[in-house]
């Protein structure tokens, strides 16, 4: 047989597990993301808010396949794809021809038709991200520190989270930790338990996709822990001196967006239906209508699982769908018959508020408290690349446990934005 060319679009979850399980004779991948590394999204936002280093939950890419004579990993970011030639354009002018093509490049932060709000309101998808509000958050104690007037200290001592879902939580609860216990000795002018941070969510509860009772225990652990949570209510303004929650303006130098995504352009590369967020509707066993040579897989995808719901944008369904991409692809090559349609099996939702304090639906088990805290911690150090990482996230968590203090603490990147105040 000739050798048969897999390009694979996007080193994420998606793509990598794709990448993983095809191992088929004559047949070559070739992976290309924008940047370098594969990044464990999960838990991105613990490295914007100090308590873990980017180098504990990403990886080169190409590191991850050295052994894998048949998998190549090109640095390039891709602008446009010609069905009828079969060829991936990059930014750069170079192609790259393709027999099968796997677009998996995920999703970014969307704001509802308010992109002037996303320098005010960064918010957090790539390292790039959590590096931003890493050093806006440190900076905000900083000028404190050193501002005289009141007023003007208090919009620097209040943090803004938009969205209540999974990540807006964890911030919300580790900035309350970060404010409430590792930063209390470390400052003179200052008292940073008077920090004030606010959780402000749309909808009329905290972790939505969550069962009620839930949802309810999450937001009574982030009233304790001195979070201030707005259900109920949206955000109407955001500039460099704060939010507005409704009518109320709130002086606030700190925004963080945590509320929506947007996917990337790869439905209009290949001509694909899309849904409001942009993602591209595929057929079930995950290919483009009327090109069956083209899978869209991950964030990227619009999938329905088999009640008909959609199926959630989480890295447990990208890596399903890269594994059926997979075995679709080398029974083609095999001539052997293929999978019938993609089905989701879902793993359930974890979320963790703060020590000892998380939520776990599990379906049938729900457990919450100090109990899922363990197994939320359990799960996520099971799924990182690695035993180097497993250890290293592990200490660093047994470490904040005991101590409350975060070892990642560092302002590196310089920023020209509205932070320099």
């Amino acid at each position: 047989m000739d050798t048969h060319r897999v390009v694979v679009v996007g080193g994420g979850f998606a793509g990598l597990q794709l990448a993983k399980d095809l191992k088929c004779p004559d047949t070559s991948i070739t992976i290309v993301d924008r940047r370098n590394h594969h990044l464990f999204q999960p838990l991105l936002y613990q490295v914007a808010t100090t308590v873990l280093a980017t180098s504990e939950i990403a990886w080169p890419i190409r590191a991850l396949f050295r052994g894998r004579k048949d998998v190549s990993t090109l640095l390039g970011e891709v602008v446009g794809v010609d069905t009828e030639a079969r060829v991936v354009s990059l930014k750069d002018g170079n192609a790259i021809p393709y027999d099968t093509l796997v677009l998996a490049t995920g999703a970014r932060h969307a704001y509802f038709g308010r992109d002037e709000w996303e320098p005010f309101a960064p918010g957090l998808k790539a390292l790039e991200d959590a590096t931003t509000i890493r050093r806006r958050l440190l900076l905000a104690f900083e000028k404190a520190e050193l501002e005289a007037d009141p007023e003007r200290r208090k919009a620097m001592l209040t943090f803004s989270i938009i969205g209540a879902g999974p990540t807006g939580v964890e911030m919300a609860g580790i900035i309350a930790q970060l404010a409430q216990r590792t930063l209390v000795e470390e400052f003179r002018s200052i008292d940073t338990r008077s920090a004030r941070i606010l959780l402000i969510e749309a909808g009329p509860r905290v972790l939505p996709v969550f069962p009620e009772a839930l949802s309810r225990y999450a937001e009574q652990s982030l009233i304790k822990m001195g979070v201030e949570v707005r259900t109920g209510i949206p955000v109407t303004a955001c500039n460099e001196n704060g939010i507005a929650i409704g009518d109320e303006f709130v002086s606030s130098r700190t925004v963080i967006w945590a509320a929506g995504v947007q996917a990337s352009n790869a439905a209009a590369w290949v001509g694909a239906e899309k849904d409001r967020a942009g993602r591209a509707v595929v057929q079930p066993d995950l290919t483009v209508g009327g090109k069956p040579e083209i899978f869209i897989i991950g964030d990227t995808a619009s999938v329905k699982a088999a009640d008909g719901t959609p199926v959630p944008g989480v890295a447990p369904a990208a890596k399903q769908q890269g594994k059926y991409v997979a075995s679709v692809i080398e029974a083609r090559r095999l001539g052997i018959p293929t999978p019938s349609a993609f089905r989701y099996r879902h793993l359930g939702n974890l979320a963790t508020i703060g020590p000892n304090s998380a939520v776990i639906d599990f379906g049938k088990i729900r457990l919450k408290g100090g109990i899922a805290w363990w197994i939320w911690g359990l799960a996520h150090i099971y799924f990182l690349i690695g035993t180097r990482s497993r250890l290293a996230v592990g200490l660093s968590w047994l470490w904040i446990f005991v101590s409350g203090h975060h070892s990642a603490r560092l302002i590196t990147q310089k920023e020209t934005l509205k932070d320099e105040v």
